[in-house]
């Protein structure tokens, strides 16, 4: 069909130029002539002022005595022959014969360009050559061929459970009798779920490379089109081309953009996703065996996916790609770091504990920082202090040095910072202070991070308690510096960070024994999800913001003493930030103790390994509200 349509397009091209060469080849001859009546004709012939003529059908084109070319028209009774003879002028007659298929042409072409014009649009609107104008249902599919650029396990660290459950099928295709004497079947489907960036699209294309079979890839948006039935269409076709390739492996990216739950949105949701879905169901496990055809599947969003997609038979493994520990990180940033010459002091094993929580895409851009950072000064390798530059930018962002502070902002801001530097060293469950810095960075004027010694897995309700008093500190700082009255706007960030984990802390983590052990997060939300009709009353959710109040009530009077007591120390360090700048964890203790700080000396003791799930406390840019099931929230950078 594809092949047809460009000839027919090409056929209908080259009719439209010849019919406007003919057409204006035609007149091209008269565009020099003069124009005059047949009566002007016909007294220049008597009056023998006309060197020769040439009869064209109709018209008349003859030359003067003057050397000007005049044309003219006949009448159809006139006698013109005779008359030039007579006067014996002499005379040509010009053929006729292609007068037909010319005006049949000029007739035709304006049908011609409105055709020419509906199959370029036509073949335009599904995005050129594949799918055309008669091929809204073809998959849009592409076999990937890994021809260069190939990817393989090797280049796949961190994730070696989720490496495991897939080489098996590799080896499944590679030799089916080792499994199929004990009666196992190949998998019809794995789906490859996990946060973004941890890796699930390369291990596709790993498994792309190492398989050895036909690799089709496709996206999930691209079954979903304007027109009812058009996604349904390109499965049945994804599928059929697969067959005719199996045994063959079918990569779907992102598929929440079209296996979303099925009614779940206002007004029953999209009749033409749900066809889709439903033909995808079909196709993976229905009367119709796809024996050799494996499906492979991503997502980020499985909580989103309908259940019928999840069940055994279409996706028989769901494999969890999840963010990398410290050994995996050290793997990770070995395969990043190949093509990257290392200076002698570069420890990958100390870069690994200082980025916990860091997906592998973060990672990769670590060591694309720290060598671009190296290539800026002109250095021949990567050093360490280019991946601790790099380390800072990513986590806090680039320094903006240029921009202007009046003496009052930075003050204030170095008050604001000591304050949560000293009550996070004062609070034994707070994650290790880092670094502080009063630098303006990102969108903050400054900030103090604190880094976990290990990977956090999960939240104790006293860890929540003394975060968020070291949260509330900034303002607590604030007021006890200046009074309640000249308070800035510099909290606002810190407010919503502690309302996001106060929120958890009630409804999802069951901290709060008034409000009990019950999830509220999703009526709380406005989000029905798989519980439909479920929804609070007004008595608990006024009991919710009040418990919500009380715990970030009680951790900001918990600063507020801690800074009383300690209110010696919090100035110390706070005219420490004014003369530095930037102070790292040991040097903090030092400046609260009264002693010099050693700049330039970078001596963290346990905090240079230790790792940054980034406890940001910025000024300005808002928080992100924590994540579902205890996990750590995340810290607004």
């Amino acid at each position: 069909m594809g092949n047809a349509r460009n000839i027919a397009f090409w056929v209908v091209l080259f009719l439209l130029i010849l019919a406007l060469f003919n057409l204006f080849s035609g007149s091209g001859s008269t565009l020099q002539s003069r124009e005059v009546t047949y009566s002007e004709f016909v007294q220049a012939v008597q009056k023998n002022e006309v060197n020769q003529a040439t009869l064209d059908g109709e018209q008349i084109r003859y030359r003067g005595s003057d050397g000007q070319d005049y044309v003219t028209i006949k009448p159809q009774d006139a006698e013109v022959t005779n008359m030039l003879i007579d006067h014996k002028i002499p005379v040509r007659a010009e053929k006729q014969q292609q007068s037909g298929f010319q005006s049949f042409l000029i007739t035709l072409l304006p049908f011609l360009l409105l055709i020419g014009v509906w199959i370029y649009f036509m073949n335009r609107m599904q995005g050129g050559g594949k799918g055309g104008a008669m091929g809204f249902g073809k998959s849009k599919a592409k076999m990937l061929t890994e021809k260069h650029g190939r990817v393989t396990f090797d280049d796949v660290a961190g994730i070696d459970e989720a490496k495991e459950e897939l080489e098996e099928i590799v080896e499944f295709l590679r030799n089916p009798q080792k499994f199929s004497r004990l009666g196992g079947k190949i998998p019809k489907g794995a789906l490859l779920v996990g946060p973004p960036g941890t890796g699930k699209t390369l291990l596709a294309r790993a498994i792309a490379g190492e398989a050895g079979v036909p690799f089709f890839t496709i996206s999930g948006s691209d079954f979903v089109e304007m027109f009812v039935g058009v996604g349904a269409s390109r499965v049945r076709d994804m599928f059929e081309q697969a067959k005719k390739n199996a045994p063959c492996i079918v990569f779907i990216d992102e598929i929440d953009a079209v296996g979303r739950h099925r009614g779940a949105g206002y007004g029953g949701g999209n009749d033409e996703r749900e066809q889709t879905l439903n033909q995808l169901l079909v196709e993976m496990d229905g009367f119709e065996s796809n024996e050799g055809v494996i499906i492979l599947a991503a997502t980020n969003r499985k909580d989103v996916l309908d259940p019928a997609l999840l069940r055994p038979g279409r996706f028989d493994r769901q494999v969890t790609v999840a963010n990398p520990d410290i050994k995996g990180r050290e793997k990770i940033l070995g395969v990043h770091a190949r093509k990257t010459p290392l200076g002698p002091d570069v420890d990958l094993r100390i870069i690994a504990r200082g980025t916990p929580g860091f997906s592998g895409a973060d990672l990769a851009n670590l060591v694309n920082e720290a060598a671009l950072m190296a290539a800026r000064v002109g250095r021949r390798f990567v050093t360490m202090d280019d991946f601790e530059n790099a380390k800072d930018k990513v986590m806090m962002g680039a320094e903006r040095r240029s921009m202007v502070l009046t003496p009052e902002q930075k003050e204030k801001t170095a008050y604001h910072e000591a304050g949560h530097a000293v009550v996070g060293l004062s609070l034994p469950e707070c994650d290790p202070v880092y670094k502080a810095t009063i630098i303006p960075r990102g969108g903050a004027l400054g900030m103090v991070v604190s880094l976990p010694e290990i990977d956090r897995l999960n939240w104790h309700k006293g860890e929540c308690e003394q975060k968020l008093a070291m949260t509330m500190a900034g303002k607590a700082a604030e007021i006890i510096k200046y009074g309640s009255d000249n308070v800035s706007n510099g909290p606002a960030g810190d407010i919503q960070q502690a309302s996001a984990l106060a929120r958890a802390m009630v409804l999802r983590w069951g901290m709060s024994d008034k409000v009990g052990n019950i999830d509220y997060a999703e009526a709380h939300e406005g989000y029905s999800g798989q519980t439909p009709g479920f929804s609070v009353s007004a008595h608990t959710k006024e009991l919710i913001e009040e418990e919500v109040k009380r715990f970030i009530q009680e951790a900001y009077e918990r600063a507020y003493q801690i800074l009383t007591e300690k209110q010696e120390e919090w100035t110390r360090l706070a005219e420490g930030l004014l003369e530095y700048e930037t102070l790292t964890g040991e040097q903090i203790k030092r400046v609260m103790r009264g002693e010099p700080p050693h700049v330039g000396d970078d001596d963290d003791g346990t905090d240079t390994g230790s790792a940054p799930s980034v406890t940001a406390i910025p000024k300005t840019r808002p928080k992100r509200t924590p994540p579902e099931g205890g996990a750590e929230p995340e810290p607004s950078v």
